[in-house]
């Protein structure tokens, strides 16, 4: 056989195969035998075994051909992966449709509802319709570079089908274990004497994350694609059409589990029918996703730095266990707090043994009647934090003890106080050990000043030997000091040096959240940032000003406020400023003729990548969307113009060429 007709059968037999998976494991639908494909497959690895040279990286044949990684890289993701709000009762649907359709300014919603998987997020991206990278969800910016573990899952294609593939396309999904799948690796490994998993969540993640792809190969792992993340020059209209067209493309869409509805009432029935049928299905669910289906109505929503507005989790009814209350401690936080928790005897809830389990608050403690020594029914709220729901008082002995908040704070020593109206009780020292081991915990953290290697035992470590008192002396801190530390080698030392000497570069956003501010979350502090500009101008700024923020209401305001009114807080500034802190100025929006506009683009433009264009309108005030709607104000039509320039025809939207925006932003540039 020549090369040339070994090339040819070669293709052939990718089609062929690559067709039977598509029939397989998106249509469930299969038209040949296990034995039949089996041959297939063996033909061309015979044929590429004598011809090398036309092996190519998204063959049918190459899923499990990497070698073990060393450690994962980080992957970028181009739109944020966020997390989801959460919906505990059909009100609060019904409450959060309220919210989206006073958003949108509608009487009724289309939306689409679809299982909530427990399993592992990611996120695949395609170019010119072949699998390039795959990467998990991370902390919703970056993640870590999975391909070749994913490539090994049969339900992910190395190459889409079908006409129309765009040029790059991002899909989002979970990797799934099924629960046939779950029990029976679970059964292997107790035969080897090895630890088995939790739930299949966990097996799932953990058989995601393996150095070695053929680990991840030899686990019956599934993915269903749910979401899709940037698709370049592709205009879907609507969330349902995008999951039909996926399918088409050759992505394991669970349309059999996806409904379209009129209303939230028809989302509700979604939600009850589900859940009375999650115990059927062969994956775990822990509840349903109701999405708006328009994504002109998605862009106008918008999101939090959290979770999109236009999206929710209806979370069904937790496992529940009873177990007995050993005792009540207390922790204090990073603001000082003092938060009460259980001590509970080990029960296994929804698949996770369960020692511990919030309390909330004293008032929540007096309303439930809760005492130590009770037997209580503790669940996961949310499928995730342990909490105790009631306690039964018939079990009582008499020995139970009801609940006090101490009046000393039992780190420090300080009075315990309550402000009239507020539910929490604060530890009134100001240098109480534990609330900085917690702030210097929080700075720390990835949302803040992402310092790798600093966790809560390191900085305890730190604190114990006397080396810091609080983050400022993060900063002075040398490799010599911290190399004689138990648990600590030269090249531990020398990483976290240089993990805090990059951490020295940051943003006036994440330097905010790190500060700590009460009420100050990550999205908080970008809004103060974006509207400040520079750390001076939020210290220097009056509470009125500080109010008149978008987005900030009078009681983070007042924090805010206050915060750099404090000698402490100044004091701690200005010793990380003298630490080599450098903080990027934010670009503030600039004073425009376009300021609020919204700009819709499409086409291929000449002069711009498209990236840059919005970047240019949103520094200019503007808004950049990726739907065409009734708000929007100008359409900029580049060559060859999708159905966005079809739909502003209709609507009435002006359309301006690529020549008259350059005109319209010139003097910016």
């Amino acid at each position: 056989m020549s090369k040339e007709q070994a090339r040819a059968e070669i293709e052939d037999l990718r089609r062929r195969i690559n067709h039977h998976n598509y029939l397989y494991y998106v249509l469930d639908n299969p038209q040949i035998t296990d034995a039949e494909y089996d041959r297939l497959i063996r033909r061309l690895i015979e044929l590429e075994e004598k011809h090398p040279e036309l092996i190519i990286p998204d063959s049918p044949t190459q899923r499990i051909g990497a070698a073990p990684a060393v450690e994962f890289a980080t992957v970028e993701h181009s739109v944020p992966m966020l997390s989801l709000g959460n919906a505990f009762s059909y009100d609060e649907l019904r409450d959060f449709d309220k919210r989206v359709r006073k958003g949108v300014r509608v009487d009724s919603l289309e939306y689409v509802c679809e299982p909530k998987y427990d399993g592992s997020a990611i996120e695949l991206v395609y170019e010119n319709g072949r699998l390039v990278t795959g990467s998990t969800r991370g902390d919703g910016y970056r993640g870590e570079d999975v391909t070749q573990n994913l490539k090994t899952i049969r339900t992910v294609p190395l190459r889409l089908q079908g006409e129309g593939v765009p040029a790059r396309l991002e899909a989002r999904g979970e990797v799934v274990l099924n629960l046939k799948d779950f029990e029976e690796l679970n059964r292997k490994r107790l035969e080897k004497g090895e630890p088995i998993f939790a739930n299949p969540r966990n097996a799932a993640a953990g058989s995601l994350r393996q150095l070695n792809p053929r680990i991840t190969a030899s686990r019956p792992l599934n993915v269903y694609i749910y979401a899709r993340g940037h698709i370049e020059d592709h205009d879907f209209e609507t969330h349902w059409d995008t999951m039909q067209t996926f399918r088409d493309w050759g992505l394991r869409v669970n349309l059999p589990e996806m409904r379209l509805v009129q209303g939230i009432e028809e989302a509700v029935e979604y939600c009850r029918d589900l859940e009375e049928r999650r115990h059927s299905l062969p994956y775990e669910v822990d509840g349903a996703v109701i999405k708006v289906n328009r994504y002109e109505y998605q862009d106008a929503l918008g999101a939090t730095s959290k979770s999109p507005r236009w999206a929710i989790a209806f979370k069904f009814a937790a496992q529940e266990e009873e177990t007995v209350l050993e005792e009540i401690a207390v922790n204090v936080g990073r603001t000082g707090a003092v938060t009460p928790f259980a001590i509970l005897k080990p029960v296994r809830v929804s698949g996770v043994e369960v020692r511990r389990a919030t309390l909330h608050n004293e008032d929540e403690i007096a309303r439930k009647d809760i005492r130590a020594g009770d037997h209580v029914i503790v669940r996961r709220a949310g499928e995730v934090i342990p909490e105790i729901v009631k306690s039964i008082p018939e079990k009582r002995t008499g020995k139970e003890k009801i609940f006090q908040m101490p009046r000393k704070c039992p780190v420090c020593g300080s009075a315990i106080e309550r402000t009239p109206g507020e539910v929490a009780s604060y530890c009134t020292g100001s240098s109480c050990p534990a609330q900085q081991l917690e702030h210097i915990i929080h700075f720390a953290s990835k949302g803040a000043m992402d310092i790798d290697g600093l966790g809560e035992m390191r900085v305890l470590q730190f604190l114990n030997e006397g080396l810091i008192q609080d983050a400022g002396d993060l900063y002075y801190l040398k490799k010599e000091q911290i190399v004689p530390l138990e648990r600590m080698a030269d090249k531990s030392a020398e990483n976290l040096i240089r993990s805090i000497d990059k951490s020295r570069h940051t943003t006036l956003g994440r330097f905010l959240y790190a500060l700590g501010i009460r009420h100050v979350g990550e999205h908080t502090a970008k809004v103060l940032a974006a509207h400040f500009g520079s750390l001076k101008n939020i210290m220097n700024a009056s509470l009125e000003q500080i109010d008149q923020v978008r987005e900030i209401g009078p009681v983070v305001a007042q924090s805010v406020h206050t915060f750099f009114r404090q000698p402490k807080n100044i004091e701690l500034i200005n010793k990380l400023l003298e630490g080599r802190i450098k903080i990027k100025r934010e670009e503030k929006a600039e004073e425009t003729p376009l300021q609020g506009k919204t700009f819709v683009f499409t086409g291929a433009l000449e002069h711009f990548k498209r990236d840059e264009a919005k970047k240019l309108v949103e520094r200019l005030g503007a808004r950049a969307s990726s739907s065409v709607s009734k708000q929007t104000d100008y359409v900029v039509a580049g060559a060859e113009p999708g159905s966005k320039y079809d739909t502003a025809k209709k609507l009435g939207v002006n359309i301006i060429s690529e020549a008259e925006f350059h005109k319209m932003v010139e003097q910016y540039l």
